[in-house]
């Protein structure tokens, strides 16, 4: 049984923000369909490093590592489509997390800046969003 907790502390912008714990995914991720159920788990005590784990049942679980942004590209604020997580989503709700790569031998990780996860924190929704704008789909970590 995959137990998430009600709330996440995110940091954001010098802020930390409660996430829920249990998300839907307004559209599946690319490259894997059928999992719009996840539990967004913290891995370190300072609201930036989570797993995004799936847990639809009928899907084998998969596991991604995404960051709060903040700590690592302190520039980086991207512009959102309106609507993009549904008309009834208040933009002050939305927080944005960017997937992680794992490096390779001797190469540190890398963020997904192109491709953001928006999270409706009020309604518990999410979508991985590609932006309009001219992000680096590599950006190195740290």
């Amino acid at each position: 049984m995959n137990i998430a907790p009600a709330t996440v502390p995110v940091a954001v912008a010098g802020h930390v923000l409660d996430v829920p714990g249990e998300l839907r995914l307004v559209t599946a991720l690319p490259g894997l369909p059928g999992r719009t159920r996840y539990v967004l788990d913290a891995l370190d005590d300072t609201g930036v490093l989570f797993a995004l784990r799936s847990v639809d049942p009928d899907e084998r679980e998969v596991r991604l590592f995404v960051v709060s942004p903040t700590l690592y590209f302190p520039d980086y604020h991207p512009r959102i489509r309106p609507g993009v997580l549904g008309v009834d989503t208040d933009a002050a709700d939305v927080v944005v997390l960017v997937v992680v790569h794992p490096g390779a031998t001797g190469e540190p990780p890398t963020a997904n800046l192109l491709a953001p996860v928006l999270i409706d924190r009020a309604r518990g929704l999410a979508v991985q969003s590609v932006l309009d704008e001219d992000w680096p789909l590599r950006a190195p970590v740290g």
